[in-house]
């Protein structure tokens, strides 16, 4: 099961950043906040920083594999293409996962060809959000393709404290250069390298017992906050096709990020600074870097032979140097000495071999299988830690699979059923004290369609599936003082339908994803509870966290013809179930069900022309889009979605 937009269905719906997935892709739970953002699909991915963790979705950016959820949405702009998949991925490429995964492609260099394109948006809240690219002929055998962006917002919120800062705030600016050499018909090189910055006031975070205001986009945070993000990523692609029909492709990334962040710890502006016994810090300071080398060879089957194949191998080594700080008895820089200091370094190494196969015994009858062998270790050093120092080091290993049987009766329809395991390595907690915790497993059956009917005109995916989800890695927080801790609960099962449905009447195009979701625990389980800070029983049917009942997206337009091109206005709705932020169900971890409707009006006087005005959240619904639980630098809290916005928008293509 998979939602493919390009870069049309990408602008057409307004994806500007990878939060927006969620509005498009049925089935996606997206949160975003602190430094990170977290993917989850059919209740499975992550829900907890921390240098030992790693996502349940695997990210990909141009096929190199990105695994910190800090740095995945550095990348989302002058796109070709983003896919979203749904459950275990590892049988065909990258990394394995037990949720899904997103595949984001940037547009590759063309030879020999002159083109580029300017993309401009200014909104309310003093928008701007400038995209540009262009494409460079180097010969008739290589050419270059650059692009940047720079994307300024001011805050939703307004801050009581009027110290200088206004979390909430927008200041992003990047660039990116892909280098691609046809040194023959059968040999293509891609080099791609990307460079960013991040810096900003960092999030604006509602206190939820807000004494002096209930103004959900009113806040008071005293501190000087920041969040400084930097870093680059290169890559190297080798594509050699040995015959005809059989390929060789080798990628290798090195990835690097740097992040910095000063947050309020208390979220308010009148009370005292806390002692140094206190559990939860008045100013955090954190300081991560991230180093990571990816390797992955594929020698694959082309063309249309009855068997196809593939045949690979993945290797990772990620390097994380964390810093914690906390200043109790500071209240609006850190003008005191910290009452708590972690400094450790994540080492994580993974390696597997995979392979499919691929067999149509007849023109209507196809039988996939593929296998995946991985070896996971994590090795922490605790150089410093309030609850003890020390190595820690887990090693784990999994064969996990995919079995999907395909039936094609007549032209333009697949109906498929498939088993499909994932696996996601055990790691190390923060502290010593803490026990590691195993890997993950999950398994879904899957059976769908994908049809095509009225001479191409309506398009309808749909599937039903079940998961047993087992040992599943679930992060909450512990100790004096606290700190993220994962624990393995117990076993979780999930059933669950999606439809996405497309169709095109003349000038009439409508889209609708719809996903049903009811993922439980499948045993009692204790687990920590992040809020009281104690062991607390989850009983055998509570909601996994993150997995919405409902979650669905519809959209409507209609292109008129114009004398000067085409005017075409369209009306976009979202729907997000309630759902919860940790196993633990109670105002502060519930995420209230909402809905958002945008419209957008565009004109398109000239095939290289587009020009449309918006306006997103058109109600000016006010919704949580993230609950935040007490963390080492923080009391919890709220984080609002985008209020109403109105959005001009104005792009060029040139070739």
């Amino acid at each position: 099961s998979a939602t493919v937009l390009n870069a049309d269905a990408l602008a057409e719906q307004g994806v500007n950043n990878v939060s927006n997935l969620q509005q498009v892709a049925p089935g996606v739970a997206i949160n975003t906040y602190n430094r990170s953002t977290f993917i989850n699909i059919r209740g499975v991915g992550i829900a907890q920083s921390a240098p030992t963790s790693s996502p349940g979705v695997a990210y990909y950016v141009d096929g190199a594999l990105v695994p910190h959820e800090q740095i995945i949405g550095t990348s989302f702009y002058d796109l070709a293409s983003v896919e979203v998949l749904r459950g275990p991925q590892g049988t065909l490429t990258g990394q394995n996962s037990t949720g899904g995964a997103v595949y984001v492609r940037t547009p590759d260099p063309v030879l020999g060809k002159w083109g580029g394109s300017i993309d401009q948006t200014v909104g309310n809240y003093r928008w701007f959000r400038t995209i540009g690219a262009v494409n460079i002929p180097l010969g008739s055998s290589v050419a270059l393709r650059v692009a940047g962006t720079l994307d300024t917002r001011n805050s939703f919120s307004t801050n009581l404290a009027n110290n200088g800062v206004t979390p909430g705030n927008v200041n992003f600016k990047g660039y990116r250069a892909g280098l691609a050499w046809q040194f023959s018909d059968a040999f293509r090189m891609n080099l791609r390298y990307e460079n960013y910055l991040n810096n900003t006031d960092h999030n604006a975070v509602k206190n939820r017992l807000d004494a002096i205001t209930s103004d959900p986009f009113t806040i008071e945070e005293d501190a000087i906050s920041r969040f400084y993000q930097q870093g680059y990523r290169s890559s190297a692609e080798f594509l050699y096709d040995l015959r005809p029909t059989v390929r060789l492709r080798w990628l290798s990334s090195y990835q690097y990020g740097y992040t910095e962040d000063i947050t309020d710890g208390d979220r308010t502006m009148t009370a005292r600074p806390r002692p140094p016994t206190a559990n939860v810090g008045r100013i955090g300071y954190a300081k991560t870097t991230i180093n990571t080398v990816t390797h992955e060879i594929n020698l694959l089957s082309t063309g249309d032979a009855p068997l196809s194949w593939i045949a690979g191998a993945f290797y990772m080594n990620d390097t994380v140097p964390v810093v914690l700080l906390r200043y109790n008895n500071s209240t609006v820089t850190r003008d005191t000495a910290p009452t708590s200091t972690t400094i450790a370094i994540a080492d994580n190494t993974s390696k597997s071999v995979f392979g499919q196969v691929g067999y149509r015994f007849t023109p209507q009858w196809q039988l996939n299988v593929g296998a995946r062998y991985s070896q996971d270790e994590q090795d922490y050093n605790r150089i410093a830690s309030p609850g003890g120092i020390g190595i820690g080091v887990q090693k784990s290993s999994k064969t996990t699979g995919r079995v999907a049987l395909n039936w094609t009766p007549v032209d333009n329809l697949l109906a498929y059923v498939s088993y499909s395991k994932g696996y996601k390595g055990g790691g190390v907690n923060l502290g010593i004290a803490d026990p590691n915790y195993l890997p993950e497993e999950n398994n879904v059956a899957e059976l769908g369609i994908k049809d095509t009917l009225l001479d191409g005109h309506l398009r309808i995916n749909a599937d039903v599936f079940h998961s047993d989800y087992k040992n599943i890695q679930l992060a909450s927080l512990a100790g004096t003082p606290p700190a993220p801790v994962t624990q393995n609960a117990a076993a979780g099962v999930s059933n669950g339908a999606e439809v996405e449905l497309q169709a095109i009447a003349g000038g009439v195009a409508v889209n609708l994803g719809v996903a049903w979701l009811d993922a439980t625990f499948d045993q009692n389980t204790t687990l920590q509870n992040a809020v009281t800070g104690t062991n607390q029983l989850v009983l055998k049917g509570t909601a996994l966290p993150f997995s919405p009942k409902i979650t669905g997206t519809a959209g409507v337009q209609y292109r008129i013809a114009l004398p000067q091109g085409t005017l075409t206005p369209r009306l976009q709705y979202a729907y997000a179930g309630e759902q919860w932020a940790t196993p633990f169900q109670s105002f502060v971890t519930d995420v209230p069900s909402h809905g958002v409707l945008d419209f957008r009006l565009t004109w398109e006087p000239a095939e290289r022309w587009r020009l449309e005005a918006a306006v997103t959240n058109l109600t000016d619904k006010v919704y949580i889009a993230s609950q935040i639980q007490n963390s080492s630098t923080a009391d919890g809290g709220i984080i609002y979605g985008a209020p109403r916005q109105y959005v001009l928008r104005i792009s060029r293509k040139f070739d």
